[in-house]
């Protein structure tokens, strides 16, 4: 990238036509944020365009240029899309789908428009890629079916994705744009190896920070999904400090929303509200809409976990009214099986149904494993007598590894069984949900597990007792080599981790061994030994 932008620029000074100086400057600058050069010489690059060519045309790469060098400082989004949508109104591109220039500025959109969630603008985005001659590149017209409103467009991209994804290749450009539109049907698995190695490499000092950034939030979401909670957050730690090191500044809500989605299962309720008020201050301002979803999902959740349903039913009707998947919400998805906990909790068994009924319209289950899932779970919620535990032995049989919606589904079937009086085959699903919990260290769900436990008669272990169940294998060697006094850089040497990481596993071991300091690790250690 930092070779294209030398290139491009010294191109432009040898130029004579004042058009082309303008033009080649532009796509230099344009290249500086997106592969995610030093922010302030895309400005002066972009400011030199304009100057080259006064009163000429702005060419879609200075558009692009100017957009998001407009939302990642003071600017707001709908000024950014206003701009960069009149410029591909009026482009001289003839709607040629082999126009670079042209693929580069509707990406961007698909950038503006996730963040405003505006529904005009993804419409606005949409015609625009109808007009596309002869038709819109693949992974283009994929990116934005899959990420703008995965429930009503994302059946017709998931099959293209998919065979896209049998080939990721090494462009670290189309890993970024297959990672995208992975990210709300459950695909970012399939990129991990390559997401690791493009992080690695950005750590390496081998790839633009940008790029990096990309990897990182990719590698947090699926991270978060799959239950590797430390290093989902060890890995937004690692996000945010680059954000504040080179000013990307759009990134940090999305490692926020990580955070804080860890943060809410784990029953840290200060820090969702701390995180949640963050992604606020920081969207609300700028028109981004899309982006205040993510505090909304994340405090239903939060108040899930505490068992306050009649909050987490308020956010999760915010994030999606009831019988209604909210168009251009994507994460919304991701939160449906909490508004349909929470709509059953608090007596409101039509809101319930009807969103239910909404899910099974669009076809939810047909996106992925784990939506499937989801959609199953909300179903047998509503669903009285047996019927509802064929339902629920559906969902448990989804192939792939969900362990949060796992042991979610676990608990549910316990507490109907339970109900029936199957009071032993509700006992094995309730302790599967508890050893869920405690390994994702997720500690509410701890506490209802083991009232359900004991509301069916059996006793259940102390979270001391428990110490050494909870650890996973990972946690265990962290705590092991940290008890002999090796330093986090010496543990993450040897485990081949980021020393952050490292930092987040041991914040998360503490509290699971009842101690508050490393001194302490040695002893705790030695007396969870059998």
């Amino acid at each position: 990238a930092l070779g294209a932008v030398t290139a491009l620029t010294r191109a432009a000074g040898l130029s004579p036509a004042p058009a082309d100086q303008s033009r080649r400057l532009a796509e230099a600058a344009y290249i500086g944020v997106d592969s995610g050069g030093e922010l302030a010489d895309a400005s002066r690059l972009l400011a030199g365009s304009r100057r080259a060519d006064p009163g000429g045309n702005e060419s879609l790469y200075a558009a692009a240029t100017a957009a998001f060098l407009l939302v990642n400082e003071e600017g707001d989004f709908d000024t950014a899309h206003r701009l960069l949508t009149g410029a591909v109104e009026t482009g001289r591109h003839g709607w040629d789908a082999s126009d670079p220039a042209l693929v580069e500025a509707l990406f961007t959109l698909i950038m503006l428009c996730s963040y405003t969630g505006e529904p005009s603008h993804w419409e606005s985005l949409f015609r625009a890629l109808e007009r596309l001659t002869p038709e819109p590149p693949e992974l283009l017209r994929v990116c934005a079916r899959t990420y703008a409103d995965p429930a009503r467009t994302g059946a017709a991209g998931v099959r293209t994705l998919d065979r896209l994804l049998s080939d990721v290749g090494h462009d670290a450009n189309r890993l970024i744009r297959l990672g995208t539109s992975s990210v709300f049907v459950d695909r970012l698995a399939a990129s991990r190896t390559a997401s690791q190695r493009l992080a690695a490499q950005g750590r390496a000092g081998d790839a633009p920070v940008r790029w990096h950034l990309a990897a990182l939030i990719h590698l947090c979401l699926d991270y978060f999904s799959r239950g590797r909670w430390a290093e989902a957050t060890g890995l937004a730690a690692e996000g945010l400090a680059l954000v504040e090191e080179y000013g990307y500044r759009f990134f940090a809500c999305k490692f926020q929303y990580v955070q804080a989605l860890v943060a809410a299962a784990r029953g840290e309720a200060a820090t969702v509200d701390a995180l949640a008020r963050e992604i606020d201050r920081w969207a609300a301002p700028r028109g981004a809409h899309g982006v205040r979803s993510y505090a909304c999902h994340a405090r239903g959740l939060a108040a899930l976990s505490e068992g306050d349903f009649e909050a987490a039913y308020r956010y999760g009707a915010e994030l999606s009214p009831p019988g209604t998947l909210a168009p251009y919400v994507p994460n919304a998805l991701w939160g449906t099986l909490d508004l349909v906990e929470a709509a059953v909790r608090t007596g409101r068994d039509a809101e319930a149904a009807a969103h239910v009924a909404a899910m099974r319209e669009c076809a939810v289950g047909d996106l992925s494993p784990r939506l499937n899932m989801l959609f199953l779970t909300c179903e047998a919620l509503v669903t009285p007598g047996d019927e509802a535990f064929a339902l629920l032995d559906e969902a448990l049989a989804q192939p792939g590894q969900w362990p949060f919606e796992t042991a979610r589904v676990h608990l549910v079937r316990g507490e109907r069984l339970r109900r029936r009086r199957a009071r032993t085959e509700a006992r094995a699903h309730v302790t599967k949900a508890l050893e869920g919990f405690e390994e994702l260290g997720a500690r509410p769900w701890q506490e209802r597990a083991r009232a359900e436990l004991r509301a069916g008669g059996n006793t259940t272990r102390s979270g001391a007792e428990s110490g050494r169940a909870v650890l996973t294998a990972q946690e265990w060697e962290i705590a092991t080599l940290a008890a002999t006094g090796l330093t986090n850089k010496q543990i993450a040497e040897r485990l081949f981790l980021s020393h952050r990481t490292v930092g987040t596993h041991l914040y998360q071991i503490y509290p699971k061994l009842g101690i508050n300091s490393r001194a302490a690790l040695r002893d705790a250690l030695a007396a969870l030994e059998p």
